[in-house]
């Protein structure tokens, strides 16, 4: 299984912020849309970097209070790790859980194609691996 396919199960859309918003408003809208990371992008829709959760706990016990009135392209990480579309699920799993971190942007041509977690990619395999024994139950019945 692949990248591409979680993404045309999951949708493509993927949930930004601009490099100036403010920590408190990454924190609401990391709250609002139930997710643990948003991509910081540009005004042209370039990826700057990524900003998770962790990030915005580092920011608060390093900086207290006075951290929610960072800009998120002050805290985010930008160094940031993608994949294509034609990427295995187990790759990506290993990259998230070799570089520990749990979102992956997905790039298509140099172009940002949608975003997947590690929750996503358990799913996917955990699919994957029904499907198998599930093939196996009916070739072991028929034959």
């Amino acid at each position: 299984m692949t990248i591409g396919a979680i993404l045309r199960g999951k949708g493509t859309g993927v949930v930004a912020v601009g490099p100036e918003e403010r920590l408190d408003a990454v924190a609401r809208k990391l709250s609002a849309h139930r997710i643990g990371a948003v991509l910081v992008r540009d005004e042209g829709g370039a990826v700057l970097g990524i900003l998770s959760e962790r990030d915005v706990v580092r920011a608060l016990a390093d900086r207290g209070e006075a951290a929610l009135a960072l800009p998120a392209a002050e805290v985010m990480t930008r160094d940031v790790v993608t994949v294509g579309l034609a990427t295995s699920v187990q790759q990506a799993m290993e990259i998230m859980t070799d570089r520990r971190f749990r979102h992956l942007p997905v790039m298509d041509e140099g172009k940002l194609v949608g975003l997947v977690s590690i929750g996503d990619c358990v799913k996917a395999r955990i699919a994957e691996a029904e499907q198998e024994a599930e093939a196996l139950r009916s070739f072991v019945v028929a034959g």
